[in-house]
């Protein structure tokens, strides 16, 4: 379970997210991968201040790169798609909005971590559901692309969690 301190925010996120047409949500969902991105590397800079091992810090650097890389593909299937520049939606990102967690002793890795976890299966759910939804077969097969690169962030943490665990004895 995510505990940021902000379940109530994270509620009202997702029920936002509910009410948006399919446009708004790629849209969303395009600022959201950038600003996972920039959060994976502040992550990356805050692991390596802590002294944690090299893996973890480069994890959260591969991960803000592929995130990028996610937001630059998603931008440019919304301007092939409807010929513009995605439209600003007004709902924080709620994968960043997970992962933002201030990392003050190398020990809290852990609920980073699993933090970040929960981050990415949702964004895999979120995917999956976008598939579900949309009428466009191109779109559908990228979302499920995408949600099975998300869950393959959600394996690559587990992994890192569970040398973590290791290193600091929390589970």
């Amino acid at each position: 379970m995510i505990k940021t301190g902000n379940e109530d925010k994270l509620s009202e996120i997702l029920s936002r997210l509910s009410s948006l047409s399919e446009k708004e949500l790629l849209s969303y969902w395009i600022k959201g991968e950038y600003e996972e991105a920039e959060t994976y590397l502040k992550l990356a800079e805050k692991a390596r201040e802590l002294g944690l091992p090299e893996e973890v810090v480069n994890t959260f650097v591969v991960l803000a790169k592929e995130s990028k890389g996610h937001g630059s593909r998603l931008r440019e299937i919304y301007r092939r798609k409807y010929g513009e520049e995605p439209v600003m939606v007004d709902v924080p990102g709620v994968e960043a909005e997970i992962l933002r967690q201030d990392m003050k002793v190398p020990e809290d890795v852990v609920e980073v971590l699993r933090n970040a976890m929960e981050s990415e299966l949702f964004a895999k759910r979120l995917y999956e559901r976008l598939a579900e939804e949309t009428n466009d077969d191109s779109l559908r097969r990228v979302y499920l692309y995408l949600a099975e690169i998300e869950r393959g962030h959600y394996e690559r943490l587990r992994g890192e969690l569970e040398v973590c665990k290791k290193i600091y004895g929390k589970c």
